[in-house]
């Protein structure tokens, strides 16, 4: 098997080669390595490649698990490895090693895959560009000089790229989403507690992070998904189960839906008009699937949404001094950077009435969205507002912008995505769409809470409608 070659599997494709013979784990990993070589000089995604990358695709293989001999990244924050390196993009965590696996990780090894290194991110996962002074400049595979997204922006471009067929991310106000529609992924972001994120992240930033993966295929999406869900040990709460798998999804039709879409900005930013055009296609290809289809979207103050976002972020960082004084470091710019050390400063000097106002919001907007979904089996948005942007927009590197100044440059590009963060509402964005210059255009839909099935069902029937598996980047490791 040659680069090529490789690239074109998806991860179920790949594990089925392992399974039939056809290449070895090791083989495998041995080309993830020269395509890590080929191209991470050109668009930086890979922080890391473990030196015992071949050691760990020599393990034992058992071909009954759905990704087994996979090669996988894992991103560089949110689910820990024991004993390997996780450094959250930031210099305050540099050469920190937890000391055990999550329970996340527990599943995605036991689903097959070969965690062989590490996704860059931005630092601490705040920005929707992964843009660092640790880990430098993460860059689309799409257009060089734009942004790949975040927060798992290495994530998505390594995929992209065709480093590796499916990888670790997260989301906590669009960050599976963002780098999903920036690179031409499937990107699922989960409902509240599908996955667990412990035993030390039970349910991180007070509900609005949950972990997953992006990739290229729905089919990878869903048997990800039958492999990692389902409450483990301390977890808050257990939400409504599947009622089959995820992967019997693909084989039963969508049908009879009712359907709101709005391409409409939700705030003072407009929306790209290459955007507004592809979700007006994709309403339109639902109408002439025999879906209900109306312009609809929940009656709610926007801005409010995003400050509550925006303060969920702050406060899930604020007591990083206790982690700072445990590695002898300092909250500084010696150890972070500018942008991230006045959102943790803003945090701080918020009061308890303005935090409990920020959960007050949260909740109305559950009940709201939760009403709204009353009337629709799904939801359409745009993923992103605007198309990727250039490098340095959003970095929190910048210590010309203040906190309220860089939530509104971040907001004024993914400004639909935070809300199902605070909804917990399962939601995905699709790549179903190209702009003029050659850049990918997401289109994200949206479900009731616990209601992923729905996604998978929708996603695959735009799989077939709206095909994009045959578009490839002009930085692939086939080229």
């Amino acid at each position: 098997m040659n680069l090529t070659e490789y690239a074109q599997c998806d991860g179920l494709g790949l594990a089925e080669m392992i399974r039939n013979g056809d290449i070895t784990p090791t083989e495998a990993a041995e080309l993830f390595i020269v395509a890590v070589e080929k191209l991470n000089p050109q668009i930086n995604s890979v922080v890391e490649v473990y030196d015992d990358a071949l050691d760990i695709a020599k393990g034992p293989l058992n071909s009954e698990r759905p990704f087994a001999g996979v090669p996988f990244l894992r991103k560089d924050l949110g689910a820990t490895e024991g004993g390997r390196l996780q450094e959250w993009g930031s210099r305050l965590f540099k050469g920190f090693v937890p000391d055990k696996d999550s329970f996340l990780m527990t599943r995605f090894k036991k689903a097959g895959l070969v965690t062989l290194g590490r996704s860059a991110v931005p630092e601490l996962g705040i920005s929707g560009q992964t843009e660092t002074i640790l880990q430098g400049t993460t860059r689309n595979p799409w257009n060089l000089d734009r942004m790949a997204g975040g927060s798992s922006g290495g994530a998505a471009a390594s995929v992209a790229a065709g480093i590796v067929p499916v990888a670790h991310a997260s989301d906590g106000g669009g960050s599976i989403r963002i780098p999903a529609s920036c690179c031409g992924l499937v990107g699922l972001n989960p409902s509240r507690g599908r996955i667990s994120a412990g035993p030390d992240r039970q349910d991180p930033m007070f509900g609005l992070a949950r972990e997953f993966v992006v990739s290229r295929s729905v089919r990878d999406t869903a048997a990800m998904l039958d492999a990692v869900h389902g409450a483990e040990v301390g977890d808050p709460f257990i939400i409504i189960q599947p009622e089959q798998p995820y992967m019997e999804e693909l084989r039963t039709p969508a049908k009879n839906l009712r359907i709101a879409f709005t391409a409409d900005a939700w705030g003072p930013y407009p929306v790209d008009g290459e955007i507004q055009k592809t979700v007006a296609k994709v309403a339109s290809v639902c109408e002439d699937m025999g879906h209900k289809v109306e312009a609809d979207s929940p009656p709610l103050d926007f801005a409010k949404v995003n400050t509550a976002v925006m303060n969920g972020f702050g406060l899930s960082d604020a007591d990083l001094a206790k982690d700072a004084l445990s590695m002898g470091r300092e909250l500084s710019l010696d150890y972070l950077e500018p942008g991230t050390l006045k959102m943790i400063e803003r945090a701080k000097n918020l009061t308890i009435a303005e935090a409990l106002e920020s959960f007050e919001i949260m909740r109305q907007v559950r009940f709201i969205v939760g009403q709204f979904f009353q009337n629709y089996d799904l939801l359409i948005t745009p993923s992103l507002s605007i198309l990727p942007q250039p490098h340095g927009e959003f970095s929190t590197k910048r210590d010309d912008l203040e906190p309220h100044e860089f939530w509104e440059n971040d907001f004024r590009i993914f400004q639909h995505m935070g809300l199902f963060n605070v909804t917990g509402t399962p939601s995905i964005s699709l790549p179903l769409g190209q702009s003029d210059s050659g850049l990918p255009i997401g289109v994200q839909f949206a479900a009731p809470f616990g209601d992923e099935a729905a996604l998978i069902r929708i996603a695959v029937a735009f799989e077939e409608a709206m095909p994009w598996k045959d578009r490839i980047p002009p930085v692939h490791v086939s080229r």
